[in-house]
């Protein structure tokens, strides 16, 4: 599937939304290991040279045994309370990486907000909207699209809170 083919890239042509979208080599595996989790979103930053507060991350959480897409900052953590009271519910964990591919449709480091398999309600941290452009995932490891935070807000379907911390 080309650049242009994935279904976050589709979806903002099909609604007419301006963003950019930015391809980058991904660094070697080596340094990785089971027990550290690599940063898809800090890849980004270094490989593409924009600044940090730009680039978000989007984790694929259980609220109640529902999931739901968190889109927070590169270097932030997701605060699965703030998440959890935000979508109306009472305890959220980070999905099974499994759970999270089938629904999406795309592989852990690559998923997006926008264009997934199933709809799932997307939350945006509010540090978002203080940004003119962030980046987020298009689908695929190694492929960010750039777009205003309140056009990203608009074709996810997304709600704002704030659901980050450490950012």
């Amino acid at each position: 599937m080309s650049a242009r083919g994935t279904p976050a890239i589709e979806l903002l042509h099909r609604l007419g939304i301006r963003h950019s979208v930015h391809e980058y080599a991904l660094p070697e595996a080596s340094g990785r290991t089971r027990d550290r989790r690599p940063s898809y979103g800090l890849d980004a930053v270094r490989a593409l040279g924009i600044p940090a507060e730009r680039v978000f991350k989007t984790l694929v959480a259980s609220v109640d045994g529902r999931l739901v897409l968190a889109v927070v900052p590169a270097a932030a953590e997701l605060d699965l309370k703030a998440l959890a009271a935000a979508t109306g519910g009472r305890r959220a964990e980070l999905a099974d990486p499994a759970a999270a591919e089938r629904a999406t449709g795309s592989v852990v480091g690559g998923i997006s907000p926008l264009g997934g398999r199933r709809r799932l309600p997307v939350v945006i941290d509010d540090s978002a909207f203080d940004q003119p452009i962030v980046n987020v995932s298009a689908g695929r490891r190694g492929l960010e699209v750039a777009l205003a935070p309140d056009d990203l807000a608009h074709a996810a379907g997304a709600s704002r809170a704030r659901i980050a911390r450490g950012r």
